[in-house]
């Protein structure tokens, strides 16, 4: 929660939330010492969004920038199959397991605490993986920065929440998508250009190191540019009266058996272990449902507030978040494979080709806002019938084994551009109709759901593209026509977001 600057400033530009703490109370004296205003620095509403979005850019790349390094991690540190895929999959099951509870940790002892804590705690870890000399090291960081980044993301949106009003806000989380979008396609870029440098022969460890100054960085310029702290909000009970750690334990176990099969299985052929984890993690959820809505009945602080998940638009919002993002994180991977096995790119090269799906991603996010109010009813389902129209296209255009040409820009751009329209409005205009008060539930809630759908979209397209080209004989022909049959896949995930859409608008009519 903001303080009221000192130096009153445009609502549209700032409209920073007055802190609790900072209100005179009513049984207190106004001649006393203790209602002399204070001179705590206010945030900066601009430098404050850049650091959190720099923030977050450092954490998003870190599910992708290991992806290149990959090969010569391998060499350096003699890692088996297994050993490689924690080190790739263990900051993505930490991450995931642990967004609701940073989310509320952010709630309790406030959300700028919780961002710089995460952000030291990353930067630390970052370095630490940079240094490591052994895989078994090097999983172990890994789980800790997914860890810290668990804890410092979900802050991002609450503070932008609680920072910006109207237009502003808008604006805001349109660079907060346009950010979480781009963070993957300049991850396979920035990890292919580190590691094709071979700075001083280091190899892999620049893909880590790279955070360590960026980090410092904000470190030093966090605590005098976001505002003083807010005082932590935690019950008289402490943490474990604030936490419910019934409710953490039944959520981290739930999500835990849903990311670890969906992370691990596509490379194991999805063994029966898998499938009896994601039926548990089905179970576990609804036990959890349960016992939420039984806490908040007895008055108590469940995970997530019951009334969040009630709130207009978001449960629909959940699953165009999801739908959007799993054809977004299926989409990079196949395509990836694609360009780099089947048609032989070099990192840097595979990474490049992305740029037009994300500057156009970038664009539309911070600008759509600005198209004119009869198309925004429009946009959300129009943006995912042109994500499918986009798929659909991608296929068409390297199903001959080619690389497209201008063709393919043409169709990442309309990709990029389809999947932000279903994305952004979607982020914006649920997070509005939220209470000030929920919008870290909120939050934790609706970054979970994007991270859930990146991670389903890789396993399951990734399934499809590798399934289809197995048994062939390698080469770009049949890689094309495995990513044909991925495409027509991504393109009915797209077409469901659109019906989702005009099935809600038909009911609104009757």
């Amino acid at each position: 929660m903001t303080h009221t600057p000192t130096t009153p400033l445009p609502a549209e530009d700032s409209a920073a939330e007055p802190a609790e703490d900072s209100a005179p109370s009513k049984d207190r004296p106004t001649d006393t010492p203790a209602a002399v205003p204070t001179t705590r620095r206010a945030p900066r509403p601009g430098w404050l969004l850049a650091i959190v979005l720099t923030g977050q850019l450092m954490a998003v790349l870190d599910v992708f920038i290991v992806n290149v390094a990959a090969p010569t991690v391998r060499t350096d540190l003699h890692a088996s199959d297994a050993g490689l895929q924690l080190v790739i999959a263990g900051y993505t099951i930490a991450y995931a397991v642990l967004l609701i509870t940073g989310a509320r940790l952010g709630a309790l002892f406030g959300h700028r605490r919780m961002f710089l804590s995460g952000l030291a705690g990353f930067t630390a870890a970052s370095l630490a993986c940079g240094l490591a000399q052994g895989t078994g090291q090097l999983i172990a960081f890994r789980f800790i920065q997914g860890a810290a980044s668990a804890m410092m993301l979900p802050q991002v949106l609450t503070l932008i929440q609680r920072t910006y009003t109207g237009g502003s806000r808008a604006r805001a989380l349109g660079a907060y998508s346009a950010v979480l979008a781009s963070g993957a396609a300049a991850g396979l870029v920035v990890g292919g250009v580190l590691v094709e440098a071979d700075l001083m022969g280091t190899g892999w460890r620049p893909v880590f190191l790279v955070n360590v100054p960026i980090g410092l960085l904000l470190l030093v310029l966090g605590p005098r540019l976001m505002g003083p702290p807010e005082e932590a909000r935690g019950p008289a009970g402490g943490l474990r009266g604030g936490l419910d750690l019934p409710g953490l334990v039944l959520l981290a176990a739930a999500v835990l058996l849903f990311t670890v099969p969906m992370v691990l299985g596509p490379e194991r052929d999805w063994p029966l272990w898998g499938w009896l984890m994601l039926g548990l993690s089905v179970v576990l959820t609804a036990l959890f449902a349960g016992y939420e809505a039984r806490l908040a009945r007895r008055g108590g602080r469940p995970l997530i507030a019951p009334r969040v998940l009630r709130a207009p638009g978001m449960a629909v919002a959940v699953v165009r978040i999801m739908l959007g993002m799993a054809a977004n994180g299926g989409f990079l991977f196949a395509t990836t494979l694609h360009v780099q096995g089947g048609l032989g790119y070099s990192a840097m090269r595979a990474g490049l080709t992305f740029v037009p799906s994300a500057a156009a991603f970038g664009t539309l996010a911070l600008n759509w806002q600005k198209l004119p109010a009869r198309w925004q009813p429009a946009l959300v389902p129009g943006g995912f019938a042109l994500a499918a129209v986009s798929f659909t296209g991608l296929g068409l255009v390297l199903r001959d084994g080619g690389d497209g040409g201008f063709w393919l820009y043409l169709v990442l751009a309309g990709t990029g551009a389809g999947l932000s329209l279903a994305y952004g409005p979607v982020l914006t205009r649920t997070l509005a109709t939220v209470r000030q008060q929920d919008a870290a539930d909120a939050s934790g809630v609706l970054v979970t759901a994007a991270q859930l759908g990146l991670l389903s979209g890789v396993a399951v397209f990734g399934t499809v593209f590798l399934t289809a080209v197995e048994g062939s004989a390698p080469g770009a022909h049949a890689s094309a026509d495995a990513l044909w049959v991925t495409c027509v896949a991504l393109a009915a995930t797209a077409a469901c977001g659109t019906l989702l859409g005009l099935a809600r608008r038909v009911r609104h009519l009757r």
